[in-house]
């Protein structure tokens, strides 16, 4: 599949079956994140897999979609860790790449992703229920599975409304 082609077609999934998803896939949806961009190359993120019934529960508990989270096999809390920072903003905007690499990897292999920001109104707890240091600060939670058979569409403005000057 072309990436242009990746890109459009990816949507939010939030209805998953009820199939594990194999190691060897999160491993390929993290080695996707884990070559994003960053500023002097510090490769600021750190990530924790959730599969842990107990520990999803948790997490759900966090968020006003935790029903994603439950219904998801597996759910990747993606972290920035401020000890290896170098510019805030740039490090964010890593993160953000980070993040993205991971959703067009998920959908090229056929899995479903959302990308939950919802949650970072408890960051603090999600970093306390996942038992991270001090320095990692969350970033987005991803939940991840194999999509439920649903239509799913999505619209962009269009260009013209986007560009600014001659």
């Amino acid at each position: 599949m072309e990436i242009l082609d990746i890109i459009k077609n990816r949507r939010s999934v939030r209805e998953f079956l009820d199939k594990e998803v194999d190691d060897s896939l999160i491993e390929k949806i993290l080695e996707a994140g884990r070559w994003a961009p960053s500023g002097l190359n510090n490769q600021p993120w750190r990530f924790v897999i959730v599969r842990d019934r107990a520990m999803k529960d948790g997490l759900a508990e966090q968020t006003k979609y935790g029903h994603i989270i439950k219904g998801a096999p597996a759910s990747i809390a993606v972290f920035l860790d401020n000890s290896a920072g170098y510019d805030r903003t740039k490090d964010v905007q890593a993160m953000g790449a980070c993040i993205q690499n991971m959703l067009l990897e998920a959908h090229s292999l056929g899995l479903g992703t959302c990308w939950l920001g919802e949650i970072l109104n408890k960051k603090e707890a999600v970093g306390e229920i996942l038992n991270t240091p001090g320095e990692f600060e969350l970033m987005a939670v991803i939940a991840v599975g194999h999509p439920a058979k649903k239509q799913r569409t999505s619209e962009r403005k269009p260009m013209g409304g986007l560009l600014h000057g001659d």
